[in-house]
């Protein structure tokens, strides 16, 4: 106003001088004049108003309006008209037409970023009210927080790795030291058979007949997870044949036998015969490599090891506990049941089974014994061996049988075991409350010519541990010193060892360590050298005699 003020006196000064000079002038000079000046003031005064509108205290105003008005005219754009929201490709908002005058009149670039556009680049908005949230600190906060996860998750699987590495550095760490210890067991199971033999008096090797003694040779690993039971020998085949879980249980699943070389004692093939564990093994006298395998799976089966195939297969109906050959007439085979009855089968009808034995209790073992006209005990038959006792099966002729209840121990028995030449059997028995250890009975087989009966009398005990959780199965078999000498071998599970007794003096002559409970024990002979074979649900271990 002041401004105004004085421009209007300095104006009416003019005016009156010229006025003075020049009389004669018209008024129409001092209305354009005062048109002017209104003009400078509003100027002036618009000015003042965007400067105050820059200044501190009204930059919150500012900072409001700023996402409501045009970028070049400062006025608020509209939602229809010339001055309607509109906008660049770059983004920027203007008035339409603000925008479109700045394009034609020769800009060629955006008036706030300097981005090329032209007037063909204008699109309209259709939006009310516009107003834009800062959240460019949010924004940035997100992304730290997204390195800050990503950069977590990979310290976490590096963590992972590491502990899954330390987990197989220590289960080999573990696998190691089980080797070396078994290694020291088995140089200390060597230094303690040297030990032995050599502590052994002149009159105990004198009473025993033994004459040596057996040395560990090597160890086998049958099967990495366990699961063997039961072992026999294949002479035919030079092989032992331990029976194992398939080893690839994924692809092939079921139970079969490992072969392994007596040559080399190296394990060499793996024959897939049952679904479910086996749990008898036998060989005919016959040189025809095939084998008789009982499994639970209630099936009886004969293979070919020459070929690896099953040739025969005979669906007995219920679990199958053991089974033998007939050593009088190779055409038999029998397989003992878990609900105690013993079939009778002939290889030449491969339809059913051609004969029934009463049922006793569940058939633990079965042994043939031939007959011997020589003999004391001439009698040809079948001893099964069951929880509740024994039964000679006399074999008459044919598919006939009689039947011979064995006086034994009633609720203990768990194995029977036949030497066929000296007609003795032997009968283990568990630990119990009268007898708190296992026993190993030696019995001598008779017949009464009188009566026609047959039985069985002690005539050596011998006492292992006083653990007895498994049906293992033991063994009497002639000593390799000869000189008629009879070893009786057995499995200690309360000490994890193999136990070799004399069978004459009752004397035990050797105790072999082992890993776990001995499950089978089988003798075999290679090369005119006598060795012993015992099987745990890993290993076996292979002993030879000198």
């Amino acid at each position: 106003m002041f401004l105004c003020n004085s421009g209007s006196s300095v104006s009416t000064e003019a005016e009156g001088s010229r006025a003075a000079a020049q009389p004669e002038e018209p008024e129409q000079e001092s209305e354009v004049t005062d048109a002017f000046v209104l003009v400078m003031c509003l100027q002036l005064l618009c000015l003042y108003n965007k400067l105050s509108a820059a200044s501190p205290a009204g930059e919150a105003e500012a900072d409001e309006g700023e996402g409501e008005t045009c970028s070049i005219c400062f006025e608020p754009w509209t939602t229809a008209g010339d001055h309607r929201l509109a906008a660049l490709r770059c983004g920027h908002l203007f008035g339409f037409i603000c925008i479109s005058r700045w394009l034609t009149g020769g800009g060629s670039k955006c008036p706030q970023c300097n981005k090329p556009a032209k007037r063909g680049h204008i699109i309209f908005l259709y939006a009310r009210k516009l107003k834009a949230v800062d959240n460019t600190e949010e924004v940035r906060l997100k992304s730290r927080l997204e390195l800050e996860q990503g950069s977590r998750r990979m310290e976490q699987l590096e963590v992972a790795q590491c502990r899954q590495q330390m987990q197989l550095m220590a289960d080999e760490n573990v696998r190691l030291r089980k080797e070396v210890e078994e290694l020291r067991r088995w140089k200390a199971q060597a230094a303690f058979g040297s030990s032995q033999r050599a502590s052994l008096s002149s009159s105990q090797r004198q009473d025993s007949s033994s004459g040596g003694h057996y040395v560990f040779s090597k160890a086998v690993l049958v099967s990495q997870t366990g699961g063997s039971r039961v072992l026999s020998y294949c002479e035919p085949l030079g092989c032992l044949l331990a029976s194992q879980p398939s080893p690839q249980a994924t692809l092939v699943p079921g139970f079969g036998v490992k072969k392994i070389s007596t040559a080399t004692l190296k394990p060499s093939q793996y024959v897939p015969i049952h679904s479910k564990q086996i749990r008898g093994l036998a060989f005919s006298r016959h040189q025809d490599s095939l084998l008789l395998s009982a499994a639970l799976d209630n099936t009886l089966k004969l293979t070919s090891l020459m070929t690896n195939t099953v040739v025969q297969a005979y669906n007995t109906g219920r679990p199958v506990w053991s089974c033998c050959w007939c050593h009088d007439n190779n055409n038999y085979i029998y397989a003992g049941l878990a609900n105690g009855s013993v079939l009778v089968y002939d290889t030449r009808d491969t339809s059913t089974h051609v004969q029934e034995l009463a049922p006793l209790c569940p058939v633990v073992s079965l042994s043939y014994i031939p007959r011997a006209a020589s003999s004391t005990f001439p009698c040809g038959g079948l001893i099964a061996g069951s929880l509740e006792g024994g039964c000679f099966w006399e074999h008459m002729e044919g598919t006939t049988y009689t039947p011979h209840i064995l006086p034994l121990e009633s609720g203990s028995c768990t194995d029977i075991q036949v030497e066929p030449d000296s007609r003795h059997c032997l009968v283990t028995y568990r630990p119990g409350r009268a007898n708190p250890s296992l026993r190993c009975v030696l019995m001598e087989l008779s017949r009464t010519p009188q009566t026609d009966s047959c039985s069985c009398s002690a005539v050596q005990t011998f006492t292992a541990g006083s653990s007895c959780k498994l049906l293992t199965k033991n063994a009497v078999f002639k000593s390799p010193a000869g000189e008629g000498a009879t070893l009786v071998c057995a499995g200690d599970e309360a000490t994890n060892s193999t136990m070799v007794w004399d069978a004459a003096t009752g004397a035990l002559l050797q105790k072999m360590p082992a890993d776990l409970p001995v499950l089978d024990i089988c003798p075999f002979g290679v090369n005119q050298s006598s060795f012993l074979a015992s099987l745990t649900e890993k290993m076996l271990k292979v002993y030879k005699w000198e």
